[in-house]
């Protein structure tokens, strides 16, 4: 059973800001996500929205909507996948920390676990490259 999970993260304190989980990979999952984080941090025109090169992100529906919102897209290069380090990391973490190991038999145990593990990663999960410090104390000294 294949499930997929969308994130937005800030590059700069590495908090996640919006997420979504689904049965399917797909532009609508990400728009979710998406909106979630423009809802949480009402980011300014010319943000740049970083991704990788999937069919969801250069998807009309997710370019258009970015558009609207005033969000500069920016795309890695083919075949660089450490364009995307920082996502990639927080992936590699969340599945070091919760999910190796474990079973889930209903999709409601895995969402209370990444629900769970979003407010971990964000207030207490401390981060070498950011001083030892979790994203959202790391946000507090930046302002």
């Amino acid at each position: 059973m294949f499930r997929y999970l969308a994130v937005v993260l800030d590059k700069c304190s590495r908090r996640v800001l919006g997420w979504a989980y689904g049965k399917t990979r797909d532009v609508k999952l990400t728009l979710r996500a998406l909106d979630r984080a423009v809802h949480n941090r009402r980011p300014p025109c010319g943000l740049v929205f970083h991704s990788d090169r999937g069919m969801e992100y250069a998807n009309t529906a997710f370019k258009q909507r970015l558009a609207r919102l005033g969000i500069l897209q920016s795309m890695n290069r083919p075949g660089k996948m450490t364009d995307n380090a920082y996502i990639e990391s927080f992936f590699h973490s969340l599945k070091s920390d919760i999910v190796h190991g474990l079973r889930f038999d209903e999709d409601h145990q895995i969402v209370a676990e990444v629900r769970d593990y979003m407010r971990f990663y964000n207030y207490k999960r401390l981060h070498s490259s950011l001083g030892y410090v979790s994203p959202a104390t790391y946000e507090q000294q930046l302002a």
